[in-house]
């Protein structure tokens, strides 16, 4: 094989463990990969290795077209804008009006679970890029639902590791948490050899609430945590007090409404299915990091 490999957001935590996979664990050349970023300057011991380096703005139609040319396979990480209803959908259909016009033939989109219909507020970013690719001209194309990253708990862990309260209003919803290392093996490996059209839904082995987190926390830091109940619009308050601006602060909390409604607790053998390898259990991974939770 040689088609070429692009992968956005390269320059992001994910993009990089993609790029690591596809270059060490399945040793694609880095002459096939093309690295794009909107700081490609970040980008230049990729360069040192051989990979192509682009610049890829998706606020700038012209540099995403000239970015995606020459690639027949593409990694589109969805981006983080949330800082206003829509911003994030229109960065996506303006990279896959790229990719088509490149003529890309299969396109893979890191997505969420169940976004349909999800009391999430960025689900909808997610639910419309899905149907804007599975409706374009595109041959083909791997949606990849990935499930929260373990590494989203350092947003949360600290401060509840520091108070010994940790806020939440997710009831007793679970999560099946998996790491961000598994789902960049898991975008590395269907932007190399994904076929066809389908759907992944990416989840780790075992699904936890938020009290069973605190406690195994506790446990390997030797700190105690108590998960405090309180109801969403007190959740957003808290934040707001603590100097998040109310948009972002609504968003963060439908993270536990979402959590609240159980649509992030179904496990999934589709990493397994793709990658062949079983995701990082809970124990492993926290165990590896308890010493930044301990501080």
């Amino acid at each position: 094989m040689t088609s070429q490999l692009l992968v956005t957001g390269a320059s992001g935590q994910l993009g990089q463990r993609v790029i690591h996979h596809l270059l060490n664990t399945l040793a694609v050349a880095p002459g096939r990969i093309i690295a794009t970023s909107r700081n490609p300057d970040s980008l230049t011991q990729l360069a040192a290795l051989g990979v192509t380096v682009r610049a890829a703005d998706f606020e700038d139609t012209a540099s995403l077209h000239a970015a995606f040319t020459g690639a027949q396979r593409a990694l589109l990480i969805s981006t983080d804008a949330l800082d206003r209803p829509g911003r994030r959908l229109a960065q996506h259909q303006a990279a896959l009006s790229a990719a088509v016009s490149a003529g890309v033939q299969h396109l893979a989109y890191t997505s969420m679970p169940l976004p349909d219909n999800s009391p999430l507020l960025i689900a909808a970013d997610h639910a419309d890029t899905e149907k804007a690719i599975s409706g374009s001209n595109l041959a083909g194309w791997t949606i990849l639902r990935n499930h929260w990253y373990f590494e989203n708990l350092f947003m949360s862990l600290p401060s509840a590791l520091a108070s010994g309260r940790w806020y939440s209003a997710a009831g007793q919803g679970k999560i099946a948490h998996i790491a961000r290392d598994d789902l960049a093996l898991a975008a590395a490996t269907a932007l190399l050899t994904g076929e066809g059209k389908h759907t992944y839904t990416l989840s780790g082995a075992q699904a936890f609430t938020t009290e069973e987190i605190a406690a195994a926390v506790s446990q390997a830091t030797g700190k105690a945590i108590e998960v405090v109940p309180v109801p969403v619009d007190g959740l957003i308050q808290g934040m707001v007090a603590a100097g998040l601006p109310a948009p972002l602060a609504a968003v963060f909390a439908s993270f536990d409404t979402n959590t609240a409604a159980g649509r992030v607790a179904n496990l999934s053998d589709d990493f397994q299915t793709l990658t062949g390898t079983s995701p990082q259990p809970f124990a492993q991974w926290l165990d590896a990091n308890k010493a930044a939770f301990a501080g």
